[in-house]
């Protein structure tokens, strides 16, 4: 298992556990963005910079990542097609994205881009909380924890 982090809009209080658990538990995190991001020096933990545009960060993680990977995204569309190539998808606030949810939360989120796209203001979504950081924390731990290569 590779933990696949679509880094540009991810918060950096969640790369902070991200890395700690990498760290932990040696597992390999690689942050992909368009745009440098610091990382802690650790021979597991990469940053793989693409150039910008839409859905360039996306398109790489898809492409490299293999099945019973994990992506770290909020980005519904992203995380949908690393479901469907057979991997896990979590967000920021500690949701696991599955095969079961995955179709209602697209579902959705075409509903809110419709009505923002009729000009209504939809809002934004609320602050991460300690709340949000903590589910994120514990899911995390949750499936590393059941990873297969966990003890090779």
């Amino acid at each position: 298992m590779k933990i696949w982090v679509d880094a540009d809009a991810c918060p950096v209080v969640i790369k902070e556990i991200l890395f700690k658990a990498a760290i932990r538990t040696g597992i390999h995190l690689i942050l992909v963005a368009n745009r440098p991001i610091r990382i802690p020096p650790s021979s597991n933990i990469k940053m793989l910079q693409v150039v910008s545009g839409f859905d360039v960060a996306d398109n790489e993680i898809i492409k490299r990542l293999n099945a019973g990977d994990l992506v770290i995204t909020g980005d519904i569309p992203l995380a949908a097609e690393a479901i469907n190539k057979g991997g896990y998808a979590l967000d920021s606030r500690g949701e696991l994205y599955t095969a079961e949810n995955i179709g209602e939360r697209l579902n959705m989120r075409d509903f809110m881009d419709t009505l923002r796209n009729s000009g209504i203001n939809t809002g934004g979504p609320s602050q991460l909380s300690q709340s949000d950081r903590q589910n994120f924390a514990n899911q995390l731990d949750s499936l590393l924890s059941k990873r297969p290569d966990k003890n090779q």
